[in-house]
């Protein structure tokens, strides 16, 4: 993985500089291309399929369980997303209003997306809990890249930042992952509470379109990738892929920060991301650029 475990990130950006080809593969939500989204289905696909990194978001219950989920609400009233089946709760019911039973009533495998018609219903999917997550850890080295869904505008859903990332602290340490594990924010405040809780999380601050700055309160002036590692002491600047350039990469670069871009799911865009030396891409089709990183790889 990169870093392994004992090497420095300055040292493991000087290996990838080396090897332009070598750029890692993040799943965004496991593999949302072809399975329900969040789920342990799509997250095994993306291990089965060679995701170097399996990316997610985190939110919490009533009870204090970590359980992945996009939006903090059970079922959102938004096109395109996760649709889960379960009690008849308002929609924007907030999942840190339930407990894990109450969560656990849902079935989030059953409805497919019309956007991604490769994607397999699995009937009775559950939300996950984070440590079932944290449970595939034996099937391969992949990292996991975990999102905290926290919102400094709406505090009455989720639990502070010093309260959240001990959350996911305390399962990182149970299941002995914290060298696999990276914390990933558009609330930089869930960043820099980690790094005073545990320094050996790596970090990844997030920047992207209007709606998630505006609500974290980025102005375009704030996002240059150097100033917001600066900011956040986060390792990893994790753009949305549109924001990347050569120049804004080489600079990153020449800063000690890896530049991790989301969500590119064409060749065309994957081939502008190679070119710019990007570290890593986070897919919604781990398995096609697995695939079209192999093909580009030179023969002997």
């Amino acid at each position: 993985m990169f870093p392994a475990p004992g090497v420095s990130v300055a040292a493991a950006l000087i290996a990838f500089s080396s090897n332009a080809q070598t750029i890692l593969v993040h799943g965004h939500r496991g593999s949302r291309a072809t399975r329900p989204e969040n789920t342990i289905p799509a997250f095994d696909y993306a291990i089965q399929h060679g995701a170097d990194v399996l990316e997610l978001d985190l939110a919490v219950t009533k009870d204090n369980v970590l359980v992945v989920s996009h939006f903090p609400m059970i079922t959102p009233d938004h096109p395109g997303e996760r649709v889960c089946v379960g009690p008849e709760t308002p929609p924007q019911t907030a999942i840190y209003s339930l407990t894990l039973a109450q969560v656990e009533e849902y079935d989030c495998g059953s409805n497919t997306l019309p956007n991604f018609p490769r994607q397999v219903a699995v009937p009775g999917t559950k939300i996950p809990t984070f440590d079932q997550v944290l449970d595939l850890a034996p099937q391969g080295s992949f990292d996991f890249n975990v999102e905290t869904k926290s919102f400094p505008n709406h505090p009455e859903l989720t639990p502070t930042p010093e309260e959240f990332v001990k959350l996911i602290d305390d399962a990182a340490k149970r299941h002995n992952l914290q060298s696999r594990v990276i914390l990933q924010s558009f609330d930089f405040r869930t960043l820099i509470a980690m790094k005073k809780l545990d320094p050996s999380i790596r970090l990844s601050a997030l920047i992207g379109d209007g709606n998630d700055d505006a609500m974290m309160g980025i102005t375009d002036h704030d996002k240059d990738f150097v100033s917001i590692g600066n900011k956040t002491g986060a390792q990893i600047i994790s753009p949305d892929f549109h924001l990347v350039t050569p120049e804004k990469v080489a600079a990153a670069h020449a800063a000690g920060l890896q530049v991790v871009p989301w969500t590119a799911n064409k060749p065309e865009e994957w081939q502008a991301l190679v070119d710019a030396k990007v570290d890593a891409i986070i897919t919604d089709d781990p398995e096609a650029l697995v695939i079209w990183l192999r093909n580009k790889k030179p023969h002997p």
